[in-house]
């Protein structure tokens, strides 16, 4: 059975359940999605625990065994049938006759063409999930729906397993890890999407720009630092300005002009390309910044650190010519490769993202320019022999781009890097250089790239991937030194002093507390590593070392301790 027609199918049950329940709730969409199905509904108040109820109240619609019969029918028609529904009359605004068609089950018809299963009794396993806000279209402007998030599948057992697989996940939450551990911290009196990174959270943040800095130095990148804001005419050279606007922060009026917050560093690496005149000899310019940008996004869209309104960008563009793109490319997909290895991360595959030549608004009309560069990309993915896809519609304003997707713990793909390769900066920035006959030359092309996304999407990646535990090398906290008797803590200082010597991140617990107290509360806070100091070590000079396997391996010398650690630490194990 098609899990699409599936859970289409529940959706409309879900309205129908509603509609009988809460009779003046006024319908919105109710589409499948990924791994389930939701609808949007007005004037409905209601809370989680009421859940329950409107899932027996579906349960008993399907026990009823009602078919979904398809039906074409004219404009006039539609509107009379839905005169008390705003949002279904709204929708029919932008049909014509010959486009409208309705599924009706029961006693409930909804504005919809499908595709359905044949008959209710095929909906096997549905469950609700939660409840959302979310905005009518999308649009900020618009009125806050409520949305019902809910699952079906074709048997109890696979619902089962995903719920199970949920459960697990949960386990894995980035936003619940984030708190247990203190990495970082969202509060209302800042706002939603704007997360505060705490000290562990900030090393690890520290960590990964220090590795990213490492690779890129040696790649032949040079660093800047740009403003958080610009004027308007910069975005408006970019094109940004429209086409961008929706989530760009509102202007803001100076007395010499408009400024916008900038939600990219690409305009900003423009103007720096251009302050030096370049030969052919210094091509490529590559250029990197690990800079904070912001998006308006949607407060109801906004979710942890996967979807926030500031990003630490892992940033940078590449200027070359025509000649050197593939390689330059190539390059940038093995610093990727290189990346994920590091991480462990290895189940992935990359994206070709396209052009829609029949969608004049969202993409310059430059149809030789868009045939070139994403054959140009085309080709660097068939040479490397990597997995790929290609998806029409999905590519910048400004040209193709290839994404690498990757699976989150809820199962759910999610876009991790992205490599962008741009044919329209070069004309708005009159990027130019003078080539080997003196001549200037403006076969500029810029690759923009984010290997490690933004830092709060790559770290809530992070820690649901490690369920918190993280690699020696990135761990905030590396080890956790625990006394069993107050007689042992001089020795424990001891220890700790030296560790410290050796710039490991240590905590000693020296409470008056039971060994198995201390054991307890450490592993909550996920260290690599427990050194626990008794009369024992204490008399041989010696550590108890215990790993996260809760393994315990006695009499081992502080010295032979460091540089085990220090080897662990520089192979990034």
């Amino acid at each position: 059975m098609n899990l699409e027609e599936i859970r289409h199918s529940a959706s409309h049950v879900l309205a129908y359940a509603i509609k009988q329940l809460y009779p003046d709730v006024k319908l919105g969409i109710g589409p499948a999605i990924e791994d389930g199905f939701y609808y949007d509904f007005d004037k409905l108040n209601i809370k989680e625990e009421d859940l329950p109820k409107i899932e027996e109240a579906m349960k008993a619609i399907i026990k009823e065994d009602h078919k979904f019969q398809f039906k074409k029918i004219t404009k006039k028609e539609a509107q009379k049938l839905f005169k008390d529904e705003p949002y279904k009359l709204e929708l029919l605004k932008d049909l014509k006759d010959g486009e409208i068609s309705i599924y009706e089950s029961g006693d409930f018809i909804d504005l919809c063409k499908g595709p359905h299963v044949n008959s209710m009794k095929d909906i096997k396993a549905v469950k609700l999930l939660s409840i959302a806000g979310a905005y009518w279209k999308g649009d900020s402007k618009n009125k806050m729906l409520t949305r019902i998030y809910g699952t079906a599948f074709d048997s109890e057992k696979e619902l089962r397993k995903y719920l199970n697989m949920l459960e697990e996940a949960e386990k894995r939450n980035h936003n619940k890890i984030g708190r247990e551990l203190e990495l970082f911290t969202i509060h209302n009196l800042v706002g939603k999407g704007l997360p505060i990174w705490l000290p562990r959270g900030e090393f690890i943040k520290r960590e990964i720009e220090k590795l990213a800095v490492e690779m890129e130095d040696k790649a032949g990148y040079v660093r800047v630092t740009t403003p958080h804001l610009a004027k308007k005419e910069l975005f408006l050279t970019s094109g940004h300005l429209p086409h961008y606007e929706d989530t760009m922060y509102p202007k803001m009026k100076m007395d010499d002009g408009e400024y916008y917050l900038k939600a990219m560093n690409c305009p900003l690496h423009h103007i720096i390309f251009g302050n030096s005149i370049k030969s052919y000899r210094d091509m490529p310019v590559r250029i990197a910044e690990y800079g904070t940008v912001y998006r308006n996004e949607l407060s109801g869209t906004l979710s942890g650190l996967l979807r926030v309104r500031m990003l630490s960008m892992n940033d940078a563009h590449i200027y070359c010519t025509k000649e050197q793109i593939s390689k330059e490319i190539e390059d940038v997909i093995s610093m990727i490769k290189n990346y994920y290895k590091i991480f462990g991360l290895k189940d992935y595959y990359f994206r070709l993202s396209l052009w829609n030549p029949e969608n004049k608004t969202k993409y310059i009309d430059e149809p030789d320019n868009w045939e070139y560069t994403e054959n140009e990309l085309r080709n660097v993915l068939k040479k490397l022999k990597v997995k790929f896809i290609e998806a029409k519609d999905e590519a910048a304003f400004y040209g193709p781009k290839i994404d690498i997707q990757l699976k989150n713990v809820y199962g759910r793909e999610e876009t991790l890097s992205t490599i962008q390769l741009d044919f329209a900066a070069r004309t708005r920035f009159n990027l130019r250089y003078f080539d080997s006959n003196g001549n200037q030359n403006n076969d500029v092309f810029v690759i923009h790239r984010a290997p490690l996304s933004t830092h709060e999407r790559f770290l809530a990646f992070l820690i649901e991937n490690y369920a918190g535990k993280f690699p020696l090398w990135l761990n905030p906290l590396q080890i956790k030194i625990l006394t069993i008797t107050n007689g042992n803590v001089k020795y424990a200082k001891e220890i700790e002093k030296k560790l410290k010597e050796n710039n490991f991140r240590i905590e000693l617990d020296d409470r008056d507390e039971t060994i198995s107290k201390k054991i307890v509360d450490s592993h909550k806070l996920l260290p690599n590593y427990m050194i626990i100091i008794g009369d024992k070590e204490q008399k041989n000079k010696t550590l108890a070392v215990r790993d996260r396997n809760n393994k315990t391996n006695y009499g081992i010398k502080i010295d032979k301790f460091i540089k085990d650690l220090s080897k662990e630490i520089e192979e990034k194990r």
